[in-house]
């Protein structure tokens, strides 16, 4: 079984990542999202796998950088990217050090309000990720910025399929699900439609946070990736299902979202440089034991 802690591979290829980057500059790079996607774009080719984190046993903190699914993509590279920003140089050199460091960032980016406490805790619907990034700095949501639309449907697809998940088996993990739940049903969610995303798509940045809103009854998100505007067309990075490798679109994201039936517009979230003037970085980047 694959320990959940990471393999000596995984750590070799976020020291690999760090170092890689900050050797070319990238610690003081003027945009921090062109460091997010210049790291992303290191991770293509990666294998896609789905449920990473879903091993048996009681929740942990799953470190690995060898399989990727969409959302893990997303967090590494956000991790990698807060290190090369924030993080003191030398904690490369130091094993102890920096896995302290990626794990704190880790448990900071993937659990509400940066506690892992169980199942539940995890940030399991994509536009609770989002709205807990941006209350702790991580992220900021500009799907309203763009002029997105309200989407007040009900958020509640574990609850209702609680089959499809192992740990749900568990009532008081399930009842604290539905509490998720009902709460998230008070909090307003922006998208871009699908047909308005060609004419918001020059207010998206590189190393924007790009999640694919769902069509799927009570699901809030369907896929999620990274915007690279290349060759002047904004593109995804993304560990899709169908390619089973991570890789960049040839495609535009308005032409993804318009041929998927599934999905009907974008959440935009953007990340927030944890080096930028007046935001000191926060002590778990510091990689203190």
């Amino acid at each position: 079984m694959r320990p959940a802690g990471g393999t000596p591979r995984d750590w070799e290829i976020a020291r690999e990542q760090v170092a890689w980057a900050l050797e070319r500059g990238l610690g003081a790079a003027p945009e921090f999202g062109h460091v997010v996607a210049s790291i992303g774009e290191r991770f293509v080719g990666a294998a896609y796998e789905p449920g990473t984190l879903e091993l048996p046993g009681p929740e942990r903190l799953v470190v690995n950088l060898e399989t990727l699914d969409c959302v893990t993509f997303v967090e590494t590279v956000l991790v990698l990217s807060r290190l090369v920003r924030a993080a003191p140089p030398e904690i490369v050199n130091d094993p102890e050090r920096f896995r302290a460091a990626y794990r704190r960032e880790l448990t900071r980016i993937r659990y509400r309000g940066g506690s892992l406490d169980g199942y539940a805790s995890r940030l399991h619907y994509f536009s609770e990720w989002i709205a807990d990034a941006e209350a702790k700095g991580v992220a900021t949501e500009v799907s309203q910025v763009l002029g997105g639309t309200i989407d007040d449907s009900p958020i509640d697809f574990m609850s209702t399929h609680p089959e499809a998940y192992r740990q749900l088996a568990d009532s008081a993990a399930l009842a604290r699900i539905v509490a998720v739940e009902a709460r998230l049903a008070g909090v307003p969610r922006f998208y871009v439609p699908a047909a308005e995303i060609e004419a918001k798509a020059g207010e998206i940045r590189t190393g924007d946070v790009i999640a694919a809103t769902s069509t799927v009854p009570g699901l809030d998100v369907a896929h999620t990736g990274i915007a690279v505007w290349r060759d002047g067309a904004l593109r995804l990075l993304h560990a899709p299902l169908v390619g089973s490798h991570v890789q960049l679109s040839d495609e535009t994201i308005a032409e993804r979202i318009g041929r998927i039936s599934g999905q009907d517009g974008i959440m935009v979230a953007r990340p927030v440089d944890p080096a930028a003037p007046g935001r000191p970085p926060p002590g778990n980047l510091q990689g203190d034991r």
